[in-house]
């Protein structure tokens, strides 16, 4: 509650310390939040308002949109005072991510080496879960937030097996700190969850529902910078063992990324091969968005599956959808029917694509993209 988060603030005496620092900010932190912990035990409610978990990846050039979303949502709808814990696969990243996080309202303490290893162990869901354990029995905090991507999809439920508490997925809405509206039936229908049980409540929120909200500034000094606890950071070291790190092949491109994108222009099964796909990049770069695609194009060679947009893809919200031969099967809408703009082509005037869409144009894909990239001049 508000006096508890009061009492914590009021004893709270961080400074920015090393790796080596860890256990010191164990104890620093354990001490300012006994007083705390004792009213709160005797009350039967947690001491701290929200540990919100985000990535930062080494390149990204800052936080992505799924940790943007997450810190919005903590920071406009669930209880204060927060701790953000920053996972990281480089050192680098992983401090000036936590930095820019340290200048935002309602921040109490930025937390961030979650691996005592260099490189991408810090992003492993099988020691990180461990920590994040650790650090929600020493925190005691009454929600638990990360981003609906695949690194909070990845995570979560590890997270939630070993807090024997059932998770609230991929929330849209935050009726209350209890209550919550969450898709189900690949987003054709939306359910209202109360949690009920002693908590914590560990929710993941979607990024197109919450990347909207612009991120307030804290007013004077930023949060505390600390690296997590010596105990935390061997609580993942001991499980580190069931994963290992062994690479990763990414493609290069200078479009937007795929969910952070103004435009999307995706192309499904009708394009039906890889060099008829291409296509539509020139589209796409005139444009200046980013390129996108249904399962059935992915599961055909056409593309790659980070292209994927629907409901076992990526899930967008650009101002500007064009679904390019593309049917519209309810598990793609569930991807992408909350753009602003949704524009289909489409040869069949049957297809379901065009009940989502707001213009619909029917004819030969093959002929109205080389026109259309004809006349549309480069916004590139």
């Amino acid at each position: 509650g508000a006096g508890a988060g009061a009492e914590r603030r009021s004893g709270k005496e961080l400074t920015k310390v090393g790796s080596s620092g860890g256990e010191m900010w164990s104890r620093t932190l354990l001490k300012s939040l006994r007083g705390a912990r004792q009213s709160s035990q005797q009350s039967g409610e947690r001491s701290l308002g929200t540990l919100c978990i985000v990535e930062a990846k080494d390149g990204a050039g800052g936080l992505d949109s799924a940790s943007k979303a997450t810190l919005a949502c903590a920071q406009k709808h669930l209880p204060k005072p927060f701790v953000a814990l920053v996972a990281s696969d480089a050192k680098g990243a992983s401090e000036a991510a936590a930095g820019e996080i340290a200048s935002l309202a309602g921040v109490e303490t930025v937390l961030h080496g979650v691996s005592d290893k260099e490189g991408a162990n810090g992003l492993l869901a099988e020691p990180l879960s461990q920590v994040v354990a650790a650090l929600v029995g020493k925190l005691e905090p009454t929600h638990v937030v990360t981003g609906s991507n695949t690194f909070g999809k990845n995570l979560l439920p590890r997270v939630a097996a070993l807090l024997d508490s059932a998770p609230i997925t991929d929330v849209v809405q935050v009726v209350d700190e209890s209550t919550f509206v969450r898709p189900i039936y690949a987003g054709n229908a939306l359910s209202t969850v109360k949690f009920v049980g002693k908590g914590p409540l560990l929710l993941s929120v979607r990024t197109t529902a919450f990347g909207s909200e612009a991120l307030e500034t804290a007013q004077g000094a930023g949060a505390e910078v600390a690296s997590v606890g010596a105990e935390e950071v061997a609580a993942g070291a001991a499980a580190e063992a069931l994963s290992e790190w062994v690479g990763e092949e990414k493609s290069e491109s200078e479009r937007p990324q795929l969910d952070a994108a103004r435009v999307v222009v995706s192309g499904g099964r009708a394009l039906k091969s890889k060099e008829n796909f291409e296509m539509l990049e020139k589209l796409a770069d005139q444009l200046g968005g980013a390129l996108g695609a249904s399962r059935a194009a992915v599961d055909a060679g056409m593309c790659s599956n980070d292209l994927q947009v629907g409901q076992t893809g990526k899930v967008v919200a650009p101002e500007l959808y064009l679904a390019i031969g593309i049917s519209g099967a309810i598990q793609h809408l569930a991807g992408m029917k909350d753009s602003k703009t949704i524009v289909a082509i489409n040869k069949d005037p049957e297809a379901p694509i065009f009940k989502v869409a707001d213009y619909g144009l029917v004819g030969d894909l093959f002929k109205i993209i080389p026109e259309l990239a004809e006349k549309l001049p480069s916004q590139k």
